[in-house]
């Protein structure tokens, strides 16, 4: 009986669990119109290092997985501070990457993503200029842009 309890609690929090994860990084790729924080960039890989070359800008890479904590943590809090946005939104062409849908596991061997977040600066040329693993505050993110743009200077 006690197997079966648990059985059954997993799979009812794994069920109400996914759509949590889903929503908590969805939360940051679509905002309603009048919202602040990062706008990612709607598009293929392709077409983000094309606008990364036209705009003369490095792309931002939030490489991370649905069900992780951190990555969670920065979509929710980091991602739609106003600061933020306006620091990331001004400087860089910002791109989501779920590691492990699509093309994001060619994208993690690549790149090397080993853990989730996987923070990346990448030129308009394809190549890793600044890397962060890890979660961090508002504050502490806007440092790592600033570390990102000091690094190609």
């Amino acid at each position: 009986m006690k197997t079966l309890l648990m059985i059954l609690t997993l799979v009812v929090s794994t069920t109400l669990g996914t759509g949590y994860l889903a929503k908590a990084q969805d939360s940051s790729t679509k905002k309603p119109a009048g919202t602040t924080g990062i706008t990612f960039f709607q598009g293929t890989w392709s077409e983000a290092l094309a606008a990364a070359k036209k705009q003369k800008k490095l792309i931002f890479v939030d490489a991370y997985a649905v069900w992780c904590g951190p990555c969670k943590f920065m979509a929710n809090n980091v991602f739609p501070d106003k600061a933020v946005g306006e620091y990331f939104n001004k400087n860089f062409i910002n791109y989501k990457f779920d590691m492990e849908k699509g093309e994001g596991p060619e994208f993690a061997r690549k790149y090397q993503v080993n853990a989730y977040p996987t923070l990346l600066f990448i030129n308009a040329a394809g190549e890793v200029s600044h890397r962060q693993t890890g979660a961090s505050d508002a504050a502490g993110f806007l440092k790592v842009g600033e570390a990102a743009l000091a690094s190609t200077k």
